[in-house]
C-alpha cells in the first residue's frame, strides 16, 4: 500500500503558498552545465528528437522528460540531473516534437499522452548504452508520459528499466485544464505557453500551408487548453476532440498497470492540479506505484532552504532504494 503517510518536503517560510512556490523557483532555479553530447535520434516516421547525453561509463543511466513548452536543458532537469550525475548516474534528456532547436519535420508536434517517442527514446538507450539498470524521472507533462508508459509496458516491462520518479503530474488531464481555466491561472501561466503554442501553429502553417489542420486563423483569440486541444491537438494527433485526447492521454487510468517501482510528487498547493490529479486510490491498492502528497510547493516548485535539491536528494533516494 505504497501511499506514503508523510513527506520530507518542508518549504522555505520566505516562500509562502503555491503561486509563489511555482514562480520563484522557475525564476531564480539553476543548475550545472552538463557538457552534454548532443545527438539526432531519427523516428521510423521520418521525424526526428534531438538527445543531450552526459556519458562517464556509469551502470546506471537516468533518462529525464521534461515539461510543456520546455526542452532537455531546463533548469529542473540540471538541477537534479547535477544531483545524480555527481551520485554515479549517466544522463539523458531529450526533447519532445518541435521543442529541440529546430522545428520538425511532419505537421504533427507532441503531446501528454506520446509515450511511443518515449519508448524510442527508451529502446535507443538500451541498444546503445550499457547502464545495467535505466531510470526515468519526469516533470509535469513528462512526468504524465514517464506513468502512462510504464503503464502500458505493464509486466512486459524491459529488465534493464529499474524505477520511475515523477513530479507535479497532471495525471488527469480534463482536471488540470480546468484548474487552469481560471482568471488568475490564465493571466499567470496560460499566456506563456498559448503564446509559445500559437508560434509554433504559424510556424508550421507556413511548412505546410495546404495542410487544413493548421490553418492559423483566429489562433489569436485561443486562451485555454480546451481551446487550443480542440482546434489543434486533437485533429493533429488522431483525437475526436479535446475531451478524447485528454481522456486517452492521461496516465491515471495505466497507474494500477506498472509493474515496477514508481512515485508521483504532487504538493497539495499546485495551482496546475485539481482533485482527480491525486491518485489515492491506485496507490493503495498497486505493490508498485507510489503517490507522495506534501502539503506544498507548488508546480515543479519544491523549493529547499539552504539551497539544496530537495527533488534531486528525493529522486535519489527512491531510486537508490531498489538497488
Amino acid at each position: 500500500m505504497p501511499l506514503l503517510a508523510a513527506s520530507t518536503y518542508r518549504s522555505p517560510w520566505w516562500l509562502p503558498g503555491g503561486h509563489g512556490q511555482t514562480i520563484g523557483p522557475a525564476l531564480w532555479r539553476g543548475g550545472p552545465v552538463l557538457t552534454p553530447e548532443a545527438e539526432t535520434l531519427e523516428l521510423a516516421d521520418g521525424d526526428f528528437l534531438n538527445l543531450q547525453w552526459r556519458r562517464r561509463g556509469n551502470e546506471r543511466l537516468v533518462i529525464f522528460c521534461h515539461g510543456l513548452e520546455s526542452h532537455a536543458r531546463a533548469s529542473y532537469i540540471r538541477e537534479v540531473g547535477g544531483v545524480l550525475a555527481e551520485a554515479g548516474w549517466d544522463v539523458l534528456a531529450w526533447s519532445y516534437r518541435g521543442c529541440g532547436e529546430e522545428l520538425n519535420r511532419l505537421p504533427q508536434f507532441y503531446h501528454s499522452g506520446a509515450t511511443p517517442d518515449l519508448a524510442a527514446v527508451v529502446a535507443h538507450a538500451l541498444a546503445t548504452h550499457p547502464a545495467r539498470q535505466i531510470d526515468l524521472v519526469g516533470f509535469s507533462l513528462g512526468g504524465n508520459l514517464v506513468l502512462k508508459y510504464l503503464g502500458e509496458q505493464g509486466g512486459q516491462v524491459h529488465p534493464r528499466l529499474h524505477r520511475a520518479v515523477t513530479f507535479s503530474v497532471p495525471c488527469d488531464l480534463a482536471c488540470s485544464a480546468e484548474a487552469l481555466d481560471t482568471a488568475f491561472n490564465r493571466e499567470v501561466y496560460m499566456g506563456r505557453f498559448i503564446k509559445t503554442l500559437r508560434e509554433k501553429i504559424q510556424r508550421k502553417h507556413e511548412l505546410f500551408p495546404e495542410d487544413s489542420r493548421l490553418l492559423p486563423a483566429g489562433v489569436e483569440k485561443i486562451r485555454t487548453f480546451r481551446q487550443f486541444d480542440d482546434r489543434y491537438t486533437a485533429p493533429l494527433h488522431g483525437f475526436r476532440d479535446a475531451a478524447d485526447y485528454w481522456a486517452r492521454s492521461s496516465s491515471r487510468p495505466f497507474l494500477k498497470d506498472i509493474r515496477l517501482p514508481a512515485l508521483l510528487v504532487n504538493a497539495l498547493n499546485d495551482p496546475f492540479l485539481g482533485p482527480r490529479c491525486y491518485p489515492r486510490q491506485e496507490a493503495e491498492e498497486s505493490r508498485f506505484f507510489h503517490l507522495e502528497i506534501p502539503s506544498a510547493g507548488g508546480h515543479v516548485g519544491f523549493q529547499s532552504p539552504g539551497g539544496k535539491s530537495w527533488m534531486g536528494t528525493r529522486v535519489k533516494r527512491f531510486l537508490a532504494e531498489g538497488e
